[in-house]
């Protein structure tokens, strides 16, 4: 799951606990210098057919390109998914802090009390969307996770909440 307690769980409604949550990411930082590896090697093999000839320098820049577009395009992928949502229970209060991916941060928070999980099945802009309820604001939890591991997350919130 793309998400994880930091403090676990309570086991009373009252126990502080940190809940951190991420968007997936599936091509780890070893994978990811594999596939530049093996994509410049395969890139690179039509070429020794060509090795000394004016045929090969006139390829070589556009290979070069190709495989420098697939880098920036691996690596912008990568910058857009650094969001990061921490949610925080205390004994008195609930906050959420959402770090973007260009850096700008927002956050909510709310007495413990009032706070509300809803689901939306067909209501959101993503199936079973959840938002927290509370001080008179409405803010969505986990919208980049898939539709499972978001009913998997209300349902660890309701019992926490």
């Amino acid at each position: 799951m793309p998400y994880s307690w930091i403090t676990p769980p309570p086991s009373t409604a009252k126990a502080p606990c940190e809940m951190h949550l991420w968007p997936h990411q599936s091509l780890p930082p070893k994978g990811y210098a594999r596939f530049i590896a093996i994509t410049a090697l395969l890139i690179a093999l039509p070429l020794l057919v060509f090795a000394g000839s004016a045929v090969f320098w006139g390829l070589l820049p556009f290979l070069v390109v190709t495989l420098f577009g697939m880098k920036w395009a691996l690596d912008r992928n990568r910058r857009d998914a650094q969001v990061i949502e921490v949610l925080t229970i205390d004994t008195a209060e609930a906050r959420l802090a959402r770090r973007n991916s260009d850096g700008t941060q927002q956050s909510w928070h709310c007495n413990r009390y009032w706070v509300t999980v809803e689901l939306h099945p067909t209501d959101g802009p993503v199936p079973n969307y959840i938002t927290l309820r509370g001080g008179n604001r409405e803010v969505e939890i986990g919208a980049f996770l898939s539709e499972d591991e978001r009913k998997a997350l209300y349902d660890e919130l309701m019992g926490v909440f």
